[in-house]
């Protein structure tokens, strides 16, 4: 697999106001199950991201399922195991990596697993913050 999206790629992808709409959502709309993939864990950040947006930017319920449903069938959806999760969580208390920043750890461990070589996201400083393999890796789109 090439490329691995992080949750903020795949929301711009689908706001049309946001200010990285159109590269992601070329990045996006070129991706296919066979090059492309994103953690299990993404498509609930996804969909509580999109339902709680500010103002008319908010979607249904209904709406952003629809779009988490688009991402399950265009991607190929990666889930860690109870000892890939203990692992993600161990190195990442090595790295003394604090907060909400575990969750792009394990977004990460998805894509070592599916052995991505690119791991596109807007939140390049929390994924530089990890393993150097994974820091390496990581690009906008």
């Amino acid at each position: 697999m090439k490329y691995f999206f992080d949750t903020s790629v795949l929301v711009a992808a689908i706001c049309v106001d946001h200010v990285h709409h159109a590269p992601s959502q070329a990045a996006y709309l070129s991706a296919t199950k066979n090059s492309s993939g994103c953690a299990a864990h993404s498509l609930a950040e996804v969909y509580a991201t999109l339902t709680r947006l500010p103002g008319k930017q908010r979607m249904t319920c209904q709406q952003a399922l629809l779009f988490v449903d688009d991402i399950r069938k265009r991607l190929t959806i990666v889930a860690l195991d109870e000892d890939e999760y203990w692992l993600a969580i161990t190195e990442s208390v090595a790295e003394e990596i604090i907060g909400g920043t575990i969750y792009d750890a394990l977004i990460a461990r998805c894509a070592l697993k599916a052995r991505a070589t690119i791991i596109y996201t807007w939140n390049l400083t929390h994924f530089r913050r990890l393993r150097s393999e994974i820091a390496k890796s990581v690009a906008t789109p």
